[in-house]
């Protein structure tokens, strides 16, 4: 699949088959000036001309959950380097994103956040940070470091989140440690809790989710699965409303179960996701992931003992692949677009087409979806 930006940072105006804020296509045109969207009208399909026909024009995709990309790892990146994922990104069709950190120690964990902090002053595609450990099980850690996981710890995190200026919109945790329930409770009206790299049961993914955690990590890597007789946090999941994360790369998570996913979740509750890592747009190799060392091999980055380790794939890569699954091109638009933008709180500014909103537009050309 090719994606293109639109370029609006001047005054002018667009035409195609538009996904509308009804989620759901239709001929229009859609003006816009110095970024913003001005207008958007539907028209009838004789004023098109057969190029404008063919051109399917969607909000630009939103990765909320991404560790890198282009050579570069968002727990070491400079300034610098973060703009060059964020125009990496940006060709691709990802016109927001959120920075993942790893499990580390408290102070590297302090000085990404203030670096990825400083850096959202000035690149507005970054939308928030997200805090992916150190809160964590060790039986669950998958990639993360599992020397650096400890309990949920209020003194550490208020320093985390200082340091991030307030920016920092996630924060992954596993409700069976101690102080869990107790740390949600406290956060959960100025960060999204989410359940993730977590050995929870069913009961207790329940307590979470009770306590105010409404958002899953990466649901079905790394954590509890769902039995008939222990649902596990899957099964607490599939009992919810809650706001759920899925790596759909072709290699975390089976293409039948994805389809279920969806079917069960309906088409605004699923939130896709790449989870990429430094390796995503480069050729095989070595590569970092945090304090990590990770192995690319075609498709699939690994650590040394064959955990997967992050995706090398980036959302439009995830978009497409679920569409070649069996997944309707609307159900697959919502979760990369307005499902997570209203998961972080902002949808306001971006998500769908319409007027107010940044006119972050992206134009679907492979005839194949």
């Amino acid at each position: 699949m090719r994606v293109r930006c639109i370029e609006t940072t001047k005054e002018g105006k667009v035409r195609g088959n538009i996904f509308m804020d009804d989620n759901a296509f239709s001929f229009g045109e859609i003006s816009f000036k110095d970024g913003i969207i001005t207008d958007v009208r539907r028209i009838d399909e004789s004023d098109l001309n057969e190029d404008e026909k063919r051109s399917r024009i969607v909000p630009g995709f939103i990765d909320i959950h991404m560790h890198g990309c282009c050579g570069y790892d968002t727990c070491s990146a400079t300034k610098e380097e973060f703009i060059k994922m964020a125009a990496y990104e940006r060709k691709r069709g990802i016109t927001s994103f959120m920075p993942a950190t790893m499990t580390l120690k408290s102070d590297e964990l302090i000085n990404i956040c203030e670096r990825i902090a400083d850096v959202m002053d000035d690149e507005t595609s970054i939308k928030g940070i997200y805090l992916e450990g150190p809160f964590i099980s060790k039986e669950k850690c998958g990639a993360q470091n599992p020397n650096n996981a400890i309990l949920p710890d209020d003194e550490i995190f208020e320093k985390i989140w200082q340091a991030s200026k307030g920016k920092i919109k996630t924060v992954t945790v596993a409700p069976e440690l101690d102080g869990a329930i107790g740390f949600i409770n406290k956060n959960k009206d100025r960060v999204i809790c989410s359940i993730g790299h977590t050995n929870a049961s069913y009961d207790e993914t329940v307590e979470a989710i009770e306590a105010g955690a409404h958002h899953l990590t990466h649901l079905y890597n790394a954590m509890t699965g769902m039995d008939h007789r222990k649902p596990g946090v899957v099964g607490a999941a599939f009992d919810s409303d809650v706001n759920t994360e899925i790596i759909c790369d072709g290699k975390h998570v089976h293409p039948a179960v994805i389809r279920n996913t969806f079917r069960i979740f309906g088409g605004e509750n699923v939130i896709m996701i790449s989870d990429s890592m430094q390796a995503t747009g480069m050729p095989d190799g070595v590569y970092r992931l945090g304090d990590q060392t990770v192995y690319k091999e075609g498709k699939k980055a690994t650590l040394k003992d064959g955990t997967l380790a992050g995706s090398v794939s980036d959302l439009s890569d995830c978009f497409e692949y679920v569409i070649s699954q069996g997944i309707s091109i609307e159900q697959a638009i919502m979760a990369c677009t307005c499902n997570p933008a209203r998961a972080i709180g902002i949808f306001d500014e971006v998500g769908s087409i319409k007027a107010g909103k940044r006119a972050d537009l992206i134009v679907l050309e492979d005839e194949g979806i």
